[in-house]
């Protein structure tokens, strides 16, 4: 099962990717793939137009050319629906960690970097979804269960790397690594959020990734 999955299942959210038999998807029928992608197709397009609040199951269902009960067959809310077409986005964003912190020593500055512009990129690849997620934060227990999940294990990673950089004797000896990762992580939620929603004020998108790194590599470095 994968991170997902697993953070899903904890915070009761069904999606069709956590439901399916580890031999594939749990429908049978030829068509279960092609219903399934509709209804995601269905959703980000609508999500274009509209806010997510505004969006139906009916909506949803209808723009897929199915019926209710069918959409029920493949998600269990739309909100499984938006936790599905965020799912790759959250899986692109963390693969960057993975040994991050071996990769430290060798290029740090370069390597923080890297790790906010995959946040930023994966992200702002669709920004509609990223937006609507956002949204459903404050709607969504189930939603807002799942992104804090996420966030928490950035942080905890963030925070072993910092942590790292000291005893290394790279990164002086300042605040909490736990604070500073926290703070740090919570910065670029709300930066990036913001570009990508066209707020004002808000820093440029094609400025995001280098101010947040320099801030991430001033704070930790000194």
């Amino acid at each position: 099962m994968s991170k997902f999955s697993t953070l899903c299942k904890v915070a009761g959210v069904t999606t069709a990717s956590s439901t399916r038999s580890p031999r594939g998807r749990r429908s049978t029928r030829p068509s279960g793939d092609d219903r399934e992608q509709a209804i995601l197709a269905t959703a980000e397009r609508l999500l274009e137009e509209r806010a997510f609040a505004d969006i139906s199951v009916d909506d949803l269902a209808k723009g897929a050319g199915l019926s209710r009960p069918t959409f029920y067959f493949y998600f269990k809310s739309k909100e499984a629906v938006l936790l599905t077409l965020i799912e790759p986005m959250i899986a692109r964003a963390d693969a960057e960690f993975d040994g991050a912190v071996q990769r430290l020593p060798a290029d740090p500055r370069r390597v923080w970097r890297n790790g906010i512009k995959a946040f930023f990129t994966a992200f702002s690849s669709h920004r509609a979804v990223a937006r609507a997620g956002m949204e459903a934060l404050t709607t969504s227990s189930a939603i807002r269960a799942v992104w804090s999940g996420f966030m928490q294990k950035w942080i905890d990673q963030t925070a072993a790397m910092i942590a790292a950089e000291r005893a290394r004797g790279a990164a002086p000896e300042t605040i909490s690594a736990a604070d500073l990762a926290t703070s740090l992580n919570q910065m670029n939620e709300r930066t990036m959020m913001a570009a990508l929603s066209a707020e004002t004020p808000a820093v440029d998108a094609d400025r995001v990734v280098d101010t947040l790194a320099h801030i991430w590599v001033s704070s930790i470095y000194g």
